[in-house]
């Protein structure tokens, strides 16, 4: 919501989607006041759906492609069982390679040298440093997203397409809900900005890497975590 909402502000037609008809219908209902958004359900952890999905886009040229979808399993080592390494490693890494696989052609009519298209992979802090609450297929899933990010940067760069990743640190999101609610003030009280993320801290950092200013960066991971990761101690 945070990046799409955005990206119709800076006057970007926007495709969301979602596994939930009724959430994807919702969230299209609520970012409609801010510009030109569709709604196409589909369960991203899934390649038949990926391709699906990337049929249903029917675009001729595809500008910026966000995989923003995730998934996290907390259960202690002892318990963690075996589905939780498959079902989050689907969506969190496998899935952005299917859509960029699949959606290429239309992002590569629409790139040229000067203005390339942009794949924006978001990953996670949870991938640069180690957590207090470790999150096994979570973390993993996410180093290995930032690795793949820059694998497709420079496989992509000669077809005109960027390939970038944002590491968020703690924002409110129904992912980190629990979390917040019991932690969220000592984790904001630990970070040297002294606060969690803002909807506009994501927002500015998409629209940035699809806007012209970034235009000649690929192959990074950037940290949006009010210094939570890069200055942690021991790094």
């Amino acid at each position: 919501m945070m990046i799409a909402r955005g990206l119709l502000q800076a006057g970007a037609r926007v495709i969301i989607s979602s596994r939930k008809a009724d959430v994807c219908a919702e969230a299209q209902r609520l970012l409609s006041e801010f510009g030109d958004v569709q709604a196409i359900p589909a369960d991203l952890s899934r390649y038949d759906e990926c391709q699906r999905l990337a049929d249903l886009v029917k675009a001729e040229r595809l500008d910026i492609l966000v995989n923003n979808a995730g998934a996290m399993w907390r259960e202690p080592l002892e318990t963690f069982p075996a589905e939780a390494w498959g079902s989050v490693i689907d969506l969190n890494l496998k899935s952005p390679f299917w859509l960029a696989q699949a959606l290429l052609p239309a992002l590569s009519r629409a790139g040229t040298a000067d203005d390339p298209a942009r794949i924006i992979n978001i990953g996670s802090i949870a991938a640069i440093h180690v957590a207090d609450s470790p999150n096994y297929s979570y973390a993993s899933s996410k180093a290995g997203l930032h690795q793949l990010t820059r694998v497709l940067a420079r496989e992509l760069g000669p077809r005109h397409v960027t390939v970038n990743a944002v590491a968020p640190g703690p924002f409110p999101s129904q992912m980190m809900a629990s979390t917040l609610d019991a932690i969220g003030d000592a984790i904001a009280a630990k970070a040297p900005l002294r606060r969690l993320g803002r909807d506009d801290d994501m927002a500015g950092i998409a629209v940035f890497l699809a806007s012209r200013a970034g235009s000649y960066l690929t192959g990074a991971v950037i940290p949006v975590d009010g210094g939570i990761a890069t200055t942690a101690s021991g790094t």
